[in-house]
């Protein structure tokens, strides 16, 4: 009764949620949200799995990264097709999954959406990235045959708490997967209070800490040659609110350390021009990454980092990295693993719940610390700035909690190996 309803509904909702989606006034896009984006060209090779992996945007995307690399270089063969929520997370698909024969917009979790998609796309394994708990995908892809398994997946108490108003509609989704591969106990147990089938619930750990996936990135000559002799801060993953914390704190720390230079990464790119408004307002000097230019001579001691996927390049350069989506709640935090990986110390908000276990390695392991507003910010900072022994430490020491918790990618592969032989 409750799918029933929740399907009935889309039909009113459907313009809107075109709307919302980004879809409305695009023809591309319009057809990929109503699944009639791809046709097959016949060129899958015979007898060979045809694979649909789907994320919700940039983030997710890096959970499916390695895991795809590794299935396409178990399978040369295999038809892969992605999809994202995001414009963004789409653009990301396509610089770092370039063995899929396409990077879509997914379609709306509409039945007739979804039946048009699979229909046209005809997986043999469907793979859903982390929190995509859209019921639709679950049980189309159960009513068409398909094998379907959740990568990477996580559910935090704050999401919990929401689908109880929806529970029985996710057991009839959860019951459809064929596998539910959990980050860590925690999310298992969600899994399981959301009514998933116990058996079907396996503990792989996070596929983001891949050593490949995290492997230091390139770092392009113009962005190098920002501040190159300076300690720079990196504010990565910032939300709305976090940007003027954390130049109220840059300042402070200039008072002790003039020579530190920031960079400010928002999550999110639609918001440069809010994030250029507060600098401004700041009465702040700043370079965009995508005007900088190798070899300009002087330049501000400020970086807005307005291009896409040159976060983790920038990670490499720091003495310290802030991750943002913690200072407030409703976020949860973005992923530590990356500045960690860099071997630099991280900093982060209280609200972390969305990256709970590395946050809790981290600071166990004295490589990265919580903290609260801006002078906490900046007391951490500066106490590892004024000490540079201990602060290479740190970083060695976040370096290794992330070669700790690696080995998510090669526990899914194995788990996901009988779902492709079968398929």
């Amino acid at each position: 009764m409750l799918r029933q309803l929740y399907n009935a509904l889309w039909y009113p909702a459907l313009p809107l949620a075109l709307a919302l989606s980004g879809a409305a006034g695009e023809a591309s896009a319009r057809r990929a949200r109503l699944g009639r984006a791809w046709a097959d060209d016949g060129a899958a090779a015979c007898g060979e799995p045809r694979i649909w992996a789907h994320a919700a945007s940039v983030g997710e995307v890096g959970a499916l990264r390695a895991v795809m690399a590794g299935l396409l270089g178990e399978r040369p063969g295999a038809t892969l097709v992605v999809t994202t929520m995001t414009a963004a997370g789409r653009d990301a698909a396509r610089r770092t999954i370039p063995g899929a024969r396409a990077h879509l917009l997914a379609p709306l979790d509409c039945r007739r959406a979804l039946r048009a998609f699979l229909g046209a796309i005809r997986p043999t394994l469907v793979l859903i990235a982390e929190t995509e708990l859209w019921p639709n995908y679950f049980i189309e892809s159960r009513r068409a045959g398909e094998r379907l398994a959740i990568v990477n997946g996580r559910i935090s108490e704050r999401a919990l708490g929401r689908y109880r108003y929806i529970r029985p509609l996710l057991r009839q989704a959860l019951a459809c997967a064929d596998l539910i591969l959990a980050q860590t106990e925690d999310d298992a147990r969600r899994f399981l209070a959301l009514g998933a089938p116990a058996g079907r619930i396996k503990v792989t750990g996070n596929t983001k800490f891949d050593p490949a996936s995290l492997a230091d990135a390139p770092l392009r000559a113009e962005l190098a040659a920002f501040a190159p002799a300076c300690p720079l801060l990196v504010a990565g993953s910032t939300a709305p609110g976090e940007e003027q914390i954390v130049i109220a704190a840059w300042r402070e720390l200039r008072g002790r350390f003039d020579q530190l230079a920031l960079a400010l990464a928002p999550r999110h790119l639609e918001r440069i021009a809010e994030v250029e408004e507060i600098l401004r307002a700041a009465q702040l000097e700043y370079l965009k990454a995508s005007a900088a230019e190798a070899g300009a001579g002087a330049t501000p001691r400020v970086l807005l980092l307005d291009t896409m996927g040159e976060l983790r390049a920038m990670y490499g350069r720091a003495a310290i990295a802030f991750v943002g989506g913690s200072l407030l709640p409703g976020r949860g935090g973005q992923s530590l693993a990356e500045p960690a990986a860099a071997a630099v110390p991280v900093l982060f908000g209280p609200f972390h719940e969305s990256q709970r276990a590395v946050a809790s390695a981290l600071l166990e392991a004295r490589a990265g610390a919580v903290v609260r507003d801006a002078a906490e910010l900046a007391r951490a900072a500066a106490s590892l700035l004024g000490d540079e022994a201990e602060r290479l430490a740190a970083g060695h020491r976040a370096r290794a909690v992330v070669a700790r918790m690696a080995g998510g990618v090669g526990a899914t592969l194995m788990h996901l190996r009988p779902l492709i032989s079968v398929a």
